[in-house]
C-alpha cells in the first residue's frame, strides 16, 4: 500500500533547507522517495494520498526523558488512588503524546516492560518506547522516599512488585546487582540517580550520591548485556563523575562549570536538558510539595545558564521533558525553551529528531524524512521556523503518522478524512 504526503513544506530533520512544494511517498510502513513533487515518481496503482494544505511536514519527534506512569497529583490524591489505576492512566498519557506529535520515547523510570509490549502488541496506541524500569538510589537519595519523620511515603508509581524491583542500592556489589535485576525485567536502558534533585525530600540538586566507582561499575555491568546508562544528574561533581564513568546521556544538568562541559565534550556524552521541568514545577502550587517548588525556583534561572554554556561549546543537546512532572502532551513547550537559550528554532528541531534518534541509537530508522526510513510523520498546520512557539498548540498538529499508520488527523470526521483521498494514479 502507498501513502502520498503531497502540498507542503518539508522540514526533514537534518537542519537543512526546508523543501517546498515537498511530497513524501511511502510504501506500508517505509519511506520510499522523498523530494520536490515534480521529481517523486507516483507508483500506477492504489495511492493513498494525504493532503498537507501548505502545512509543514516533519519527522515524528522524540521526547528523550519521559515517566508514562506518572502524572501531576498532590500526594494526599496519589496515596488514595487504587495501585493498578495508573496502567490505564498510562494510556491516557500516551495518547496525549501522540497527539502533540511525539512519536518515540524514552521512559526515565517506574514504567514497566509490559507497557512497551502492550504498544509493540498493538493492545494500545503510544509512542515508540525504551523503558528503564527502575532507577538505581543511593540510600537518602533522589528516588529514596524516606521521610524526615521516619515514615516512608512511597508514591504508588514508584512501588516494587514482581517486575519493578526497588531502586535502592550501595556499593560496588549492590549496584552490579540492581543493574542485573532491572535488565531481567526487561530494561532497554539503565537509568541512574547520580545527585540530589527537586523532586525528592532529603536531598538538594547538589548531592552526589554514588561514587564515581560505584558509577564504573553500573556503567560496566550495562555495557557487559549490551546497555547504555543514562543518569539524573543535577549538581557538577555528579555530571563530571558520570562523565568519566562513560554515561551515556546526562539528565537535566542543571549545574555545569567549564571543566564538566569541555569533558563531555571529549566524551562524546549527550545532554538532555529537561527546561521544562524547573519550570512547571516552579510554578504548580496544586501539586507540588513545597519543598519542590522552593527547590524548582532556585535552579531555574541557574539551569537555564547552564544548558545555554553547554550548547554554545558543542554539547550534543536531545530534547527532553521529564513529562509527568507536568501534564503529558504539553512536551513540545521545551523546544520554545531549548531557543531561549540561545538555540534557532531549527536546531531546536533536529535537537528533538535527528539528534535525539543518534542518542537513542535509532537514527538508521527513524529521526528524519528520507528514503529508507520508518514512516514516522508529522503535519503542522503553521511554520515552526517562523515561530517554534507554534508547536505547543496540539491543534497545530494537524497529522501524526507512527510506523506507516494515522493515527491522528484532525480533519477526521466519522470516520472519513477530508482532503485525503485513494486515487489511482494512471
Amino acid at each position: 500500500m502507498f501513502t502520498l504526503f503531497k502540498n507542503g513544506t518539508l522540514i526533514d530533520g537534518n537542519g537543512g533547507d526546508p523543501i517546498k512544494d515537498a511530497a513524501v511517498l511511502i510504501e506500508d510502513n517505509y519511506i520510499k522517495t522523498v523530494g520536490k513533487a515534480t521529481d517523486v515518481a507516483v507508483p500506477k496503482s492504489e495511492v493513498n494520498v494525504i493532503d498537507a494544505e501548505g502545512g509543514f511536514i516533519l519527522p515524528g519527534f522524540f521526547d528523550m526523558h519521559v515517566h508514562l506512569l506518572v502524572e501531576p497529583c498532590s500526594p494526599a490524591q496519589a496515596l488514595r488512588n487504587p495501585f493498578s489505576l495508573k496502567f490505564y492512566q498510562s494510556v491516557h498519557h500516551m495518547k496525549s503524546l501522540l497527539d502533540a506529535g511525539v512519536t518515540s520515547v524514552r521512559d526515565a523510570g517506574y514504567t514497566d516492560a509490559g507497557v512497551r509490549e502492550a504498544v509493540n502488541k498493538g493492545l494500545v496506541q503510544g509512542p515508540r518506547m525504551e523503558v528503564s524500569v527502575t532507577a538505581l538510589t543511593s540510600t537518602g537519595g533522589h528516588g529514596d522516599s524516606w521521610m524526615p519523620s521516619g515514615l516512608d511515603v512511597t508514591m504508588p508509581f514508584m512501588m516494587s512488585y514482581p517486575t519493578l524491583p526497588d531502586g535502592i542500592c550501595n556499593g560496588i556489589s549492590e549496584v552490579r546487582q540492581k543493574v542485573r535485576e532491572v535488565i531481567r525485567d526487561g530494561a532497554d536502558i539503565v537509568k541512574v540517580h547520580a545527585t540530589g534533585g527537586v523532586m525528592s525530600p532529603t536531598d538538594t540538586p547538589q548531592f552526589t550520591e554514588f561514587t564515581l566507582e560505584e558509577l564504573k561499575a553500573i556503567v560496566e555491568e550495562a555495557d557487559l548485556r549490551g546497555r547504555k546508562v543514562m543518569a539524573h544528574a543535577q549538581g557538577n561533581l555528579g555530571i563530571k563523575y558520570c562523565t568519566r564513568a562513560g554515561v551515556h546521556s546526562i539528565e537535566h544538568g542543571i549545574y555545569l562549570d567549564d571543566e564538566t562541559i569541555e569533558l563531555m565534550l571529549k566524551c562524546g556524552t549527550y545532554l538532555v536538558p529537561t527546561l521544562l521541568a524547573a519550570v512547571s514545577a516552579a510554578r504548580d502550587v496544586e501539586h507540588m510539595p513545597k519543598y519542590s517548588i522552593e527547590k524548582a525556583k532556585e535552579v531555574v534561572e541557574i539551569h537555564h545558564e547552564s544548558i545555554a554554556k553547554a550548547y554554545q561549546a558543542g554539547v550534543k543537546i536531545a530534547m527532553g521533558t521529564d513529562s509527568g512532572v507536568m501534564p503529558h502532551g504539553e512536551n513540545l513547550q521545551e523546544l520554545g525553551l531549548m531557543c531561549d537559550i540561545g538555540m534557532s528554532p531549527m536546531e531546536s528541531i533536529v535537537a528533538s529528531t535527528k539528534t535525539a534518534a543518534e542518542c537513542m541509537e535509532w537514527d538508521d530508522k527513524l529521526g528524519t524524512v528520507e528514503a529508507g526510513k520508518l514512516a514516522d510523520i508529522v503535519i503542522l498546520s503553521k511554520d515552526p521556523l517562523a515561530d517554534i512557539h507554534v508547536v505547543e498548540d496540539t491543534n497545530n498538529v494537524i497529522t501524526v503518522m507512527k510506523d506507516g499508520k494515522v493515527l491522528k488527523d484532525i480533519r477526521k470526521v466519522t470516520g472519513v478524512f477530508e482532503n485525503r483521498e485513494s486515487v489511482i494514479v494512471q
